[in-house]
């Protein structure tokens, strides 16, 4: 073992074992029935996950003295240890998913079906500091580490686990009629968010389509939606503006605000495909069809104009109107949720590159 490695071992022996006793809590949790079965909150579990997915892996206030060699060394054996406290929360949301849906099939418990409808909302809210963990812990290594594609992989392709599975749950309370994916209906469950990451100076929010959704509520473009991602473009406020609101605050002053917000869509549309067949014997045959292709575009609005300051512009549109503008055609094959973000996720970074 080398010199780093030794420093790596003692700093890790030295941090508090926060993860490992968030993960010996959520295996009660499991076992312990710490929430029942049929949706009744005995606990809630949100503040709990919170900690442990936005906490630091060594504790809030563990910190590197050592050298950046050994840091990124640190960094990684921490990542490679929280692979198994990831692992045990994914297993307590799906098990969680699970004993959902089978409610829901065999008529048991003791709330009835609607008041077990009411509990989806919330438990997919309750996900959603388990997806910005994976996500943001995964998508900004990327960027920093070459050395950990796996232990990446394997965070992705927990957050595409419980995606499909929260997809499925969703869909299966629909077709009983108790939820409704209808976008445009105020209490609509159509989608929910799959995880926030940092992009340099872009925070990426993403969102997952249950079903095939229009890609405007009143108008029939022919497209249909099944991801969003909301891109803020974050900006560094001036140093003087910075000062003058710490001074003004005893907390921390933010150094970012949030600049221009843009809308990006995984779409498809079925294209009219028509080809002619001939041989030596006959003359040419048509045939026609449709072939479905996928595609990742961005929401580019015209009605109301974006760049208008007649606010009655605003208050008289219903529902904004825009084009699609595409980026990126992926195929007839759609990509899987952590697939197609990744996609995204390269086109935003070579324009960064080029900016």
């Amino acid at each position: 073992m080398t010199d780093i490695e030794d420093q790596v071992e003692l700093q890790l022996d030295k941090l508090p074992s926060e993860q490992q006793t968030f993960g010996d809590r959520l295996q009660e949790d499991v076992s312990g029935e710490r929430w029942s079965d049929c949706g009744e909150e005995v606990e809630d579990p949100l503040p709990l996950l919170d900690d442990a997915a936005l906490a630091p892996p060594g504790g809030k206030h563990a910190a590197c003295s050592c050298d950046p060699e050994a840091c990124c060394l640190l960094e990684v054996k921490c990542l490679e240890r929280s692979l198994q406290s990831m692992q045990l929360q994914l297993q307590f949301f799906m098990t969680k998913s699970d004993n959902l849906h089978d409610c829901l099939m065999n008529g048991q418990g003791h709330l009835d079906r609607d008041s077990l409808a009411a509990v989806i909302p919330s438990f997919l809210r309750t996900c959603q500091p388990y997806f910005n963990h994976l996500e943001s812990t995964a998508r900004s290594t990327v960027s920093q580490y070459t050395s950990t594609p796996d232990i990446c992989t394997k965070l992705l392709d927990f957050s595409q686990q419980l995606c499909d599975r929260l997809e499925q749950l969703v869909l299966a309370f629909a077709s009983y009629n108790l939820l409704c994916l209808n976008e445009s209906e105020p209490n609509s469950t159509s989608h929910f968010c799959i995880g926030q990451s940092r992009l340099g100076q872009l925070k990426m929010t993403v969102f997952r389509y249950c079903k095939a959704t229009p890609y405007l509520a009143r108008v029939d473009t022919g497209l249909y939606k099944r991801m969003r991602w909301n891109v803020e473009r974050l900006q560094n406020k001036p140093k003087e503006v910075a000062d003058e609101e710490q001074n003004g605050d005893s907390k921390e002053a933010e150094a970012e605000t949030v600049g221009d917000t843009e809308y990006y869509f995984l779409c498809y549309e079925d294209i009219a495909n028509t080809h002619t067949v001939t041989d030596s014997d006959s003359q040419g045959v048509c045939y026609s069809g449709t072939v479905r292709m996928w595609s990742i575009g961005q929401w580019v609005q015209v009605n109301p104009n974006p760049t208008t300051d007649d606010i009655y512009d605003w208050i008289t549109c219903e529902v904004p109107q825009a084009i699609y503008h595409r980026l990126l055609f992926l195929g007839s094959d759609e990509p899987s949720s952590s697939g197609a973000t990744d996609y995204l996720q390269q086109l935003l970074l070579s324009r960064q590159t080029k900016d």
